[in-house]
């Protein structure tokens, strides 16, 4: 369908128009609407997981892992926590305010929400958001990323069999149509993607004063730490598994290692071995390993794979035809290099040799950069990894292992500075996408003067008075 700026601007104003209804206000009626969701992901379940072989080669296992398995789980941990967290809560309003001792807050939806959603994760960053902002009260028009172009058809059938436009609707295209988008007056804007784009949706959500969500991926990256008291073949193991997954084009993945040099050749020799293990000696030749979204994401791999071919020591082969890129260990590599200075989002993993006595530098040099989505720290040594995991700034992470802390439930999914901003997931993501109103409840009977004119003579002192008595 093409998309005209008019288009656009009549699907908000009847999603508006459904929101002023109050029909979504209903908690009843947004538990309905989840389980309509979650219905609809488990009958196109099949759907999903080809759209995605089709955009990112993913077999059906990593599908469901990745994608459609983990929209289910957020949407089954909402539907049992909603009622509780749309309760108002109940506060004494204090002296002050006597005879009106009783006020609740409400947690109210924004309105008409904007779900902007990237291509490596098309199934879970856009379904899984949308159920945050559903739970919330909100309508929702989802702008799907042009680069994944089967999920985008797939999510366009699913939305538009299970929901009416005016309460949810997909749109396609590319930059011109999301810019169309962002133009429009939205209440509520989440945008999950790069940093810089995450500048411009800011900048474009700025004309209308809206409240704004961003999830990034960290503008230089997010580091493994591995310390030489760490063990060195479990560490391996989690971070093959987890650079193989989605062929690294994961925001929360590790872009570069920092190692222990004392360590660092037999580091080296367990991740070759665990890569080798988990895929093979040729990666791009194992069918089970996704491809690369688009040929220039290729290109820049076989760009810097060249740039540092004599440092390559496992990888740095693989077959454009089917966009598939191997895992690759550059090694070794400095901290200042232009390499580990931004975010690769591909299957390339630099790693940084440094002196364990030296651990404080390393940890220095990450906390100037900025802040990354996630943090990796690999050692025995739990008061170290305490403090480092107390200390620095990031989204969230882990200790020896990687990834896992997004699946707990309960806890949030941030990002902090170039890294994101806002939380969602569960309870977080309700909190979210609605915003807390407190109302009093007045009293007719009974008020005091105390704040009412005169304030001057005997009058104004007896009210001082009582006014330091009850600020007590």
């Amino acid at each position: 369908m093409s998309y005209t700026q008019q288009t656009l601007h009549d699907i908000v104003l009847e999603q508006r128009k459904f929101f002023r209804t109050g029909e979504t206000l209903d908690v009843r009626w947004r538990l309905e609407q989840l389980r309509k969701l979650k219905s609809a992901v488990i009958a196109n379940q099949t759907l999903l997981q080809e759209a995605l072989a089709e955009d990112l080669g993913r077999s059906p296992v990593e599908a469901y892992l990745c994608d459609v398995g983990p929209v289910i789980v957020e949407v089954n941990e909402i539907i049992r926590g909603l009622r509780k967290w749309s309760r108002p809560e109940r506060h004494f309003s204090g002296l002050m305010c006597f005879p009106s001792t009783s006020t609740k807050v409400y947690k109210m939806p924004y309105g008409v929400s904007l779900i902007i959603s990237p291509f490596n994760f098309p199934v879970l960053l856009t379904l899984g958001v949308l159920a945050a902002s559903l739970s919330g009260g909100n309508t929702a028009v989802i702008k799907t990323s042009s680069k994944s172009a089967s999920c985008t058809r797939a999510l366009k059938k699913l939305i538009s069999e299970t929901f009416p436009e005016k309460y949810v609707t997909v749109i396609d295209g590319g930059h011109d149509v999301a810019d169309m988008c962002l133009s429009e007056r939205f209440d509520k804007i989440f945008y999950t993607g790069s940093p810089a784009v995450a500048r411009h949706v800011l900048e474009m959500a700025s004309h209308n004063l809206t409240s704004v969500a961003l999830e990034l991926g960290g503008e230089t990256g997010n580091w493994a730490v591995v310390r030489k008291d760490a063990n060195l073949r479990d560490a391996a193991r989690k971070i093959a598994f987890f650079k193989l997954c989605n062929a690294g084009q994961i925001c929360i993945n590790i872009n570069q290692i920092a190692v222990a040099e004392e360590v660092a050749e037999q580091f080296l020799k367990e991740l070759r071995a665990e890569f080798v293990r988990q895929i093979g000696e040729r990666a791009e030749e194992n069918p089970e390993y996704p491809k690369l979204i688009t040929g220039s994401v290729y290109d820049k791999c076989v760009r810097l794979s060249e740039q540092y071919k004599d440092r390559i020591v496992f990888g740095g082969t693989g077959d454009r035809e089917k966009c598939k890129f191997s895992p690759t260990i550059i090694y070794p590599v400095g901290p200042d290099e232009e390499i580990v200075r931004h975010e690769l989002f591909c299957p390339l993993l630099p790693v940084v040799p440094f002196k364990d006595g030296e651990i404080d530098s390393i940890m220095d040099m990450i906390a100037d950069r900025e802040h990354p989505l996630a943090m990796y720290v690999f050692t025995s040594d739990m008061r170290w990894a305490k403090r480092v995991m107390t200390t620095q700034q990031y989204g969230g992470g882990c200790i020896n292992e990687v990834c896992i802390h997004m699946m707990v439930k309960g806890v949030p999914f941030n990002g902090i500075g170039h890294s994101g901003m806002g939380a969602y997931h569960g309870e977080w993501g309700f909190r979210e996408f609605t915003h807390p109103s407190a109302v009093l409840k007045g009293k007719t009977r009974l008020n005091l003067p105390l704040r009412e004119h005169p304030y001057g003579g005997k009058a104004g002192e007896r009210k001082m008075r009582l006014l330091r008595l009850f600020e007590r």
